[in-house]
């Protein structure tokens, strides 16, 4: 199978695959150009509610397929950014679900997203300096958000790799599971997620990211929702709530 982004959706959770086996899921052009319009069709779907993005066999993605830099650098990773930054918009949670190789352009697609669940045994690294390329400087401010400036310094300045363990202390991962927990306990967590209250997700993930301007939107989202007075009333009837809001800001009859 040619190099190309993977997807499908089960049980409301989306799943984006990075399939590029023969270079280790190394992201071509193509792939880069592909993701954008992939995540505006997963995100306008009513019976997507979470999105995971991992990467085939035993890699998350070991960045971008280098023979594209050599022809245009600056293109290859302007399609990189506005990949990352899709990734970063897209209304729902996003989490990385990570094996093997998380570097480069894989890096900064696993920063992009809201969680990182990684399994013992996954290598992390920022290679620019490697290559002699400027990182992006919205690339950078994200990994400083992760794991503060001395972290970002080490990764970007040497271009050497850490271990899952350091890159759990340094705050990259959010969950370190054991070998070959890593699919199980992504399942157990999306089921969480999808049957919680959009309406939160989406006013948080904004809120998170550093929105400032729109205090008054979600209040008038939250009055009109309907999702507080379930919430409240599934909690006292000792019930599941039935959440109707979507990310696009509509009701939805589908399961919450």
């Amino acid at each position: 199978m040619e190099p190309r982004l993977l997807h499908g959706v089960t049980d409301a959770v989306a799943t984006v695959t990075v399939h590029h086996p023969g270079k280790r899921n190394a992201m071509t052009a193509e792939m880069w150009r592909s993701l954008p319009p992939l995540l505006d069709t997963l995100a306008a779907d009513p019976g997507v509610r979470s999105l995971v993005l991992t990467g085939a066999g035993g890699t998350f993605c070991a960045g971008a397929d280098i023979s594209t830099l050599r022809e245009s650098p600056g293109e290859a990773q302007g399609l990189a950014v506005l990949a990352e930054e899709a990734l970063a918009a897209f209304p729902k949670p996003t989490l990385a679900a990570i094996r093997g190789h998380c570097v480069g352009g894989g890096a900064q697609l696993a920063a992009a997203c809201d969680l990182r669940f990684a399994e013992e045994g996954a290598l992390f690294g920022v290679t620019p300096a490697k290559l002699g390329i400027v990182y992006p400087a919205s690339a950078t401010r994200r990994l400083v958000s992760l794991v503060g400036p001395g972290t970002a310094k080490y990764l970007l300045f040497s271009g050497e790799l850490i271990d899952a363990e350091r890159a759990l202390r340094t705050g990259f991962v959010d969950e370190l599971l054991p070998e070959g927990e890593l699919t199980k306990r992504v399942a157990e967590f999306t089921r969480v997620l999808v049957s919680r209250s959009q309406l939160t997700q989406a006013a948080a993930k904004e809120f998170a990211n550093g929105r400032t301007d729109r205090d008054g939107y979600w209040a008038e989202q939250m009055r009109g929702s309907g999702d507080t007075a379930e919430g409240v009333a599934a909690f006292l009837e000792r019930r599941a709530p039935h959440f109707t809001w979507t990310a696009s800001g509509a009701a939805s009859t589908g399961s919450g």
